[in-house]
């Protein structure tokens, strides 16, 4: 268990990349982690396209919001995933929406994110998960059909520096026992 909390604390987003290809069988293996992933009632409503083509991933960078720290990782890295999710299928019951929330595609493409994160970091591969760029024109450029969503662009490759971990808040500041306004003892 102190294994995978130490590789949990040691990801980070990685926004440089080395000029080095990914083997497939390490591509493979992420995409392994998000075929695992747990989805409301199994629905499995996640689609992943593998983007490599340089021109392909040249479009998608000028689709990146202005400002986008992890743009520039869409032309280095070798890889970038694309993340959709098929809509009114997560969250759905004789298609009616079941919860609150409505549509539960993005906690379940959250997830899969995670995972595909993580076993990314485990093999020494090296991600970043960008949601600011024009999702609408990255859809037509894939191809995405209308009854999907594009949620996130995660370039992925092998980190070319990794940084030390941001200050995190303490479990006491985020931690609440039986009612919101109850916290720990000290």
């Amino acid at each position: 268990m102190e294994n995978f909390l130490s590789l949990i604390k040691s990801r980070r987003s990685i926004r440089h990349f080395q000029v080095r290809d990914v083997p497939r069988e390490l591509l493979d293996q992420v995409l392994e982690a998000v075929r695992w992933t747990p989805s409301w009632a199994n629905t499995q409503c996640w689609e992943i396209i593998v983007v490599q083509n340089a021109e392909t991933r040249q479009h998608l960078r000028e689709f990146a919001g202005k400002g986008n720290p992890g743009a520039e990782a869409l032309l280095q890295a070798p890889v970038v995933l694309a993340i959709c999710g098929k809509l009114h299928v997560s969250g759905f019951y004789k298609n009616q929406a079941t919860t609150r929330h409505g549509d539960w595609f993005m906690f379940d493409l959250g997830l899969a994110t995670q995972n595909l994160c993580l076993m990314a970091h485990h093999l020494g591969l090296g991600t970043v998960i960008l949601g600011l760029f024009d999702q609408d024109s990255a859809k037509e450029v894939l191809q995405v059909p209308d009854d999907y969503e594009l949620l996130v662009l995660v370039p992925l490759g092998y980190p070319e520096r990794v940084t030390g971990p941001p200050k995190r808040k303490e479990i006491s500041r985020f931690t609440h026992f039986e009612t919101f306004s109850a916290k720990p003892a000290e």
